[in-house]
Order: C-alpha cells, then sequence, then structure tokens
C-alpha cells in the first residue's frame, strides 16, 4: 500500500478559497481611539509620579494611576470607525442588537462586540470549471468572473457562516450545472445567454444571504487541442464547399447568358459569320498570336480553308511572315 495519497484537486480549491476569502477580518481599532487612550494612558502616569513627588499617599497614586489608564482602554476598545463602504454587526451579550457605521460608533465596554464588517462595495470573484463535460460529453475549460454586492449586512452575517466562500462555491457549482446542460456549440456561441442563466441561478441561491449579483462574464473557454484542430478543418472545408457552390452558380450564369445570345444568331448566319470573324481578327492582330481554329468552324465561316487563313495572317503582319534563310556567298577557291 502507497502511504502518500494523492491530493484531491477539490481539496486544493477548498484551501484556495479559505485562504482568499476566511482570514481572519482586522479588529478595526480606530486612530482616534489609540490617540485618546495614549493621553489618559500617558496622563495616569505623570498624575501617579506628580502625586509621589507631592509626598500623597501610595495608594492615591496607584489608584489615579489605574483610573486613567482604565479609561485609557476604554477609549481604544469602544471607540470604532467604520469606513463609508462598511457596516458592523455589534452584538450584545450574544444578540444581534444593531449595525454600525459608517463613521464613529460606541461598544458598551465587556457586552457589546462587533464581530463582523461587512464591505457592501462591488465584489468581483473570479471561478472556473476544470474538465467539465457539455452534454455532447466534451471536457472543456471555463473561465468567468462574478460582480457581486451585499445588500443586506444583518443577513450576509448572520445566515451564512462565510459569505464569500459562499458565494465562490455557489458561482462553480452553478458554472458546471449550466456547462452540463448544454452542448458545445451552444456554450460557444451563445455567451450572452449563458451569462445571463448564470447570474439567476447564482442570484437565485445568494438573495436568502443578502446578496445579489450584478453580472457574470465568462472569459474564456478551452476545448481539447484535437477537437480544435478537427473544428478548423470541417470550417476550411465548408469555406471550399462555398466556393465552389458560388463557382457552379457562376458558370450557370454564363451559359444561360451564352444561351440567350446564341438565339440572337439562331436565324441570321450573316451576323454569326461576322461575329466570328471578328473575334478571328481580334485574335490575330496581336503580334506574333497564334489562334487555332477547328476545321469545322473555318468551313462554317466560309474563310476558303487554311490558306485563307494564312494570307489573312500575312496582310495584317507581313513582318510576321516565315523566316528566309541568308543566301551565301561562293567565294572561288584559292589554289
Amino acid at each position: 500500500m502507497k502511504k502518500n495519497r494523492e491530493t484531491n484537486p477539490t481539496d486544493t480549491r477548498r484551501e484556495s478559497f479559505q485562504n482568499i476569502f476566511g482570514a481572519s477580518q482586522p479588529q478595526h481599532i480606530s486612530a482616534p481611539g489609540i490617540a485618546i487612550a495614549t493621553v489618559f494612558i500617558v496622563g495616569g502616569v505623570a498624575a501617579a509620579i506628580a502625586l509621589d513627588l507631592a509626598g500623597a499617599a501610595e495608594i492615591w497614586s496607584v489608584v489615579v494611576a489605574l483610573v486613567l489608564v482604565m479609561i485609557g482602554l476604554t477609549f481604544l476598545y469602544s471607540l470604532r470607525v467604520a469606513s463609508p463602504w462598511e457596516k458592523a454587526v455589534v452584538l450584545r451579550l450574544g444578540h444581534f442588537k444593531a449595525l454600525a457605521g459608517p463613521g464613529p460608533f460606541w461598544l458598551m465596554p465587556v457586552i457589546d462586540t462587533a464581530t463582523t464588517w461587512i464591505d457592501q462595495r462591488v465584489m468581483v470573484t473570479p471561478f472556473s470549471a476544470e474538465k467539465t463535460l457539455t452534454r455532447d460529453t466534451v471536457p472543456v475549460d471555463v473561465d468567468a468572473v462574478l460582480f457581486w454586492v451585499v445588500w443586506d449586512a444583518e443577513k450576509a452575517a448572520l445566515e451564512v457562516e462565510n459569505y464569500r466562500v459562499a458565494i465562490a462555491w455557489a458561482a462553480q457549482t452553478a458554472l458546471r450545472e449550466v456547462i452540463g446542460q448544454k452542448p458545445l456549440s451552444d456554450i460557444l456561441v451563445g455567451r450572452a445567454k449563458m451569462d445571463a442563466e448564470l447570474q439567476q441561478i447564482i442570484d437565485e441561491r445568494t438573495t436568502p444571504w443578502g446578496i445579489t449579483v450584478q453580472s457574470v462574464e465568462l472569459r474564456d473557454i478551452v476545448i481539447p487541442q484535437d477537437l480544435e484542430d478537427a473544428m478548423s478543418r470541417q470550417a476550411q472545408a465548408e469555406r471550399e464547399r462555398q466556393a465552389r457552390v458560388i463557382l457552379g452558380e457562376s458558370e450557370k450564369q454564363i451559359a444561360g447568358s451564352f444561351a440567350d445570345a446564341s438565339q440572337a444568331y439562331l436565324n441570321n448566319p450573316t451576323a454569326l459569320h461576322l461575329r466570328a470573324m471578328n473575334m478571328l481578327f481580334e485574335g490575330l492582330k496581336e503580334r506574333g498570336a497564334l489562334v487555332i481554329v477547328p476545321s469545322s468552324a473555318v468551313d462554317t465561316m466560309n474563310l476558303g480553308g487554311l490558306s485563307g487563313m494564312v494570307s489573312l495572317a500575312q496582310n495584317l503582319h507581313p513582318e510576321t511572315g516565315p523566316a528566309r534563310e541568308p543566301e551565301r556567298k561562293l567565294e572561288p577557291e584559292q589554289p
């Protein structure tokens, strides 16, 4: 048996959530409370020294010093200041008393405690679903981001243990649920619809906690590499098919145009001959052009056979006639 167990990814994600959201909250010791407490403590020590130098009884010096120090510690503990975006949940002897803040507020020593400080700004929580199967059994990795805000600080503090961790897990489970209900094509194309569905599902789960979801946005969708290559080849084949269809439609239109043109020459052979001769002339007037005409077309156009074509070409371009060999001058041989 193996002594070392493999790490569970779920446990790893749970620990990461707790490290991010489950850290202990600061005590929110206020700067005014620290200043007032410092003044009283220093004053108590100074008063004790002054009484001792004045020759007063030692008991009075100790009592005065203790009283002033206790007043300073009371201000240090009881005087709290909440930021403009914060609400403090105040409990008195274990029962909910009130929401305090923003601004300064006072806690009764010993009986009052500010257990939770709620941030009411818009919060951003990234979450993801790894290797989640779609409805057509394709594993995908999806990253998303959640925008939410606490609208009821009392419920967020009393109805759920740690509202930050709870909303992160609720968002992740909702994402996995939505992915499992949709095929891959709907996930890739319908991001806006998927965002709206996720927002509705998560909002229904977090409303009892005093939290509302403002929006959910998918950041990235990663599919297997082999499937991505297959989809690329499919898209390329579809583009080639469309190109062939367009080419066939063009050929069909050209054939229709030729059929319409043939109707004009059907009962007018003279016009057909003139058009054929014009086409032949256009082909021969280029210098050094070579035109191959079927013999049936030559007979139809009554051009007088191949000799007539050659003569016509020579009349158009005399310089393009057959090349002659230069004459050689024979000189008598020397004896």
